[in-house]
């Protein structure tokens, strides 16, 4: 130890470059050494965890140097009326927000004693969009329509990369001389965005041998990744998904303490009034809120928790009670590669039923993503039911502290 850490303060020996000397387990022993000597403060929680430290370190993390913790609730039971997940689910939360596990667990009381939620996938394909540079508006053009008339040919070269994705659809957007190409794939069970930027890769390759134009960038950013953006809300990206229950009046009574009218009017005025007034590209309550404890839990990448922020949520009066639905237009949520292959993660997948591939290819992650939409719906009711009741605050004081 003493030997490797000498080497690292002389410069000998990177932090990066641990591996290649030792084992992952030994390398990430050294290096979080080496940072304790560096900087004079103990490691010893960060030191201390469960995860196989081969996989993580070679495929998930960088520079590892440990874990932390994030306390995980369960959440249900949920029932949920999918096409791809119907059945009743524990839904396993990770999160530090005290308050959030209880509530979303009354929503999903309050679903599952309505009979559950109907889920629909409306759309499943992930999108990257290279940027090209051409000489004029007219070159920009052409390649934008020589694009368009070759999409077979494309879609062959790109699926030469892959045995899982399928090239979708081209949609292309002329701005000046500036050509964005937005591909979008099927992607399988996974979240697909290795997949699609290899593959985008060659395509733009084959654009800009046939076209002239000049490739800047492979990510022109009307992918749109990990930004807010309205091309999301309107095409979708990933799963677009959709998911609605009808709540009678004696069930909002008994369980949100509220009634259908005060629903429909809280929805109204915070989430779609108070949302355009705003010009916010979420008309929700807290829908990124269970998104991003569903996605730690089980390995999904925490930035896309920005494109689930996209969720509408409606209330709508109907006799004997009230339709609450929620439509997330841009979820991403893979099942197998990333995160998902981590121990701890991956056994919250497998309590869901969602773990690595499904029989069909993208049974699993259209299921998995069908149980977050229904988990959205159940936390955007009961927070809708506590402001109506006006309880927030109460059950901040009592969980929240």
């Amino acid at each position: 130890m003493n030997d490797y850490l000498s080497g690292l303060k002389e410069g000998r020996l990177k932090l990066h470059s641990l591996e290649k000397e030792m084992p992952p387990k030994d390398a990430v022993a050294v290096r979080r050494a080496f940072i304790e000597m560096e900087t004079g403060k103990k490691l010893d929680k960060i030191g201390d965890f469960t995860i196989n430290i081969d996989r993580a370190a070679e495929k998930n993390c960088e520079n590892m140097i440990g874990a932390v913790q994030v306390p995980v609730g369960i959440a249900g039971k949920l029932k949920v009326n999918g096409e791809y997940a119907d059945d009743e689910f524990y839904i396993p939360l990770a999160t530090t927000e005290g308050a959030l596990v209880a509530s979303i667990n009354r929503g999903c009381k309050a679903i599952t004693l309505a009979g559950g939620a109907d889920i629909r996938i409306q759309r499943d394909g992930m999108t990257r969009a290279p940027v090209f540079a051409a000489k004029n508006v007219v070159q920009a053009t052409e390649a934008a329509r020589w694009i368009e008339e070759n999409i077979t040919l494309l879609k062959e070269i790109a699926e030469t990369t892959t045995s899982h994705g399928k090239l979708l659809d081209i949609r292309c957007f002329v701005t000046g001389t500036n050509l964005h190409a937005r591909i979008e794939f099927f992607t399988g069970d996974a979240m697909g965005m290795n997949m699609v930027t290899i593959a985008s890769e060659k395509v733009a390759a084959k654009i800009q041998e046939e076209t002239g134009v000049v490739l800047v960038a492979l990510s022109g950013n009307m992918c749109t990744d990990k930004k807010p953006s309205a091309i999301n809300v309107i095409l979708g990206r990933g799963k677009t998904v959709v998911a609605g229950v009808f709540l009678p009046d004696d069930l909002i009574k008994s369980t949100l303490k509220t009634d259908s009218k005060t629903m429909a009017e809280v929805n109204m005025k915070k989430n779609l009034v108070g949302s355009a007034r705003a010009v916010s590209l979420g008309f929700n309550s807290h829908a990124a809120n269970v998104i991003a404890a569903v996605f730690l839990a089980c390995g999904q990448d925490p930035a896309h928790v920005v494109e689930g922020s996209n969720t509408i949520t409606t209330v709508e009066q109907a006799e004997g009670g009230v339709y609450v639905s929620v439509t997330l237009p841009s979820l991403q949520v893979g099942t197998v590669g990333g995160g998902t292959g981590l121990d701890t993660q991956r056994e919250a997948l497998n309590l869901l039923g969602c773990a690595g591939g499904g029989e069909t290819s993208g049974a699993n992650s259209r299921k998995f993503a069908e149980i977050i939409a229904a988990a959205v719906l159940a936390g955007e009711l009961s927070l809708i039911g506590a402001l109506g009741a006006g309880h927030l605050a109460r059950a901040h004081k009592q969980l929240g502290r």
